[in-house]
């Protein structure tokens, strides 16, 4: 079993310090490196070697978005969570773009943390397996992080249940593309198993997100993604029919 090495870049001593307890608590987890410096965050990069990084958009030295910058560029086989203070959709295209898999907005749980990271180090697993090339300087994206850029491009913010729960309902999609006919029988329990809740949880939670997408108006946003005006107006899809078009698009881009 592989050890995910942890590393909190924050400036919240008591955030840093329950998540340390929380992580530590995880067999096959530890906490390899906790500062609240940029510049000594790259320093204990170098040292290191965290697979997971909690990074703060504000840190003393160094800021948030330098650090992520370096994971990218140096340390591309570690996966980086951004914290940040704003609900701002430039902040979260930033944070994306320098990096980031998630964005998650303050105030932030311990408890949160810990299922984004064991979320990263599940998926690390079968991403790798399904397309080892993708590990190379992260100059392919992976497929969450595919999922996560259209999502955050139409207006489905990260730090909401569906956001996870449709994400992946998708990968599901993608790796058994009949799973769409079988949406309340079998993806939706297998999506509550993972998140550890109920199907019908997972039901309302896809429908939500993609009702604040909708919501936003970004319609030709929506337009670009899939090529063509598939939604016109305040008229949604339905979660089976958003999946199967996220997934439809992800194959067809042979991933």
């Amino acid at each position: 079993m592989k050890t995910e090495k942890i590393a909190i870049f924050s400036n919240n001593d008591e955030l840093v310090q329950e998540l340390q307890n929380n992580v530590t608590a995880v067999e096959g987890f530890s906490v390899c490196a906790t500062t609240s410096n940029g510049n000594t965050a790259v320093d204990m990069i170098k040292r290191n070697g965290p697979t997971v990084a909690i990074v703060d958009l504000v840190l003393s030295g160094l800021d948030g978005f330098g650090v992520l910058d370096y994971i990218k560029e140096n340390s591309p086989d570690c996966l980086s969570i951004a914290v940040g203070g704003f609900v701002d959709d430039k902040i979260v295209d930033q944070a994306i773009e320098h990096g980031a898999v998630y964005y998650l907005a303050k105030p932030v749980k311990a408890d949160t943390l810990l299922d984004r990271i064991t979320e990263l180090s599940n998926g690390r697993t079968v991403n790798y397996k399904v397309a080892p090339a993708m590990r190379d300087k992260r100059k392919t994206s992976s497929l969450d992080e595919k999922i996560s850029n259209i999502f955050i491009t139409i207006g489905i913010p990260p730090h909401i249940k569906g956001f996870s729960y449709l994400r992946e309902g998708i990968k599901l999609a993608v790796e058994e593309p009949s799973i769409i006919n079988k949406v309340t029988k079998e993806l939706y329990p297998k999506i509550g198993e993972k998140f550890s809740t109920s199907a019908s949880k997972v039901e309302r939670a896809i429908r939500h997100a993609i009702e604040v997408a909708w919501n936003r108006g970004r319609t030709d946003a929506i337009s670009s993604i899939f090529g063509a005006k598939v939604y016109i107006g305040n008229e949604r899809p339905t979660n089976s029919e958003f999946i199967a078009l996220v997934a439809d698009k992800l194959l067809l881009e042979s991933l």
